[in-house]
């Protein structure tokens, strides 16, 4: 896989330190946001290749969040989340990711979001 500008949104500071560590490991450009507000801002500056969104953010939600950068142009991108089925019950046909994951698990998904084509979502 390419190396890939991620967009990584987690509340946790101490999950999103470690996942950034992970990507970076794999090769890939991170940058991190923690709320809902942030996670919209850092799309819009970084246009990333891929964002990994977790499904409830501290300060909003990353589904919100994935919507209203979509508006502008859909983003590939996977949610990860405690509650996978919660995610898809609001989101039917996402691509989630169960917490917790092992990175055998994070790269396939990142290699089926890649590969599907993105959904604007309407919510």
């Amino acid at each position: 896989m390419r190396a890939l500008r991620i967009l990584v949104a987690e509340d946790d500071a101490m999950i999103g330190l470690l996942l950034a560590d992970v990507l970076n490991g794999m090769g890939h450009a991170c940058t991190i946001a923690a709320t809902e507000a942030e996670t919209v801002a850092a799309a819009n500056f970084y246009h990333p290749d891929l964002m990994i969104i977790d499904a409830q953010l501290g300060d909003g939600s990353g589904i919100t969040a994935v919507n209203e950068i979509n508006r502008g142009g859909a983003v590939p991108h996977l949610f990860v989340s405690g509650d996978a089925p919660r995610v898809l019950m609001l989101q039917p046909g996402a691509l989630v990711l169960q917490k917790p994951f092992r990175e055998a698990e994070l790269a396939r998904a990142m290699g089926r979001a890649l590969r599907t084509p993105s959904r604007v979502w309407n919510n």
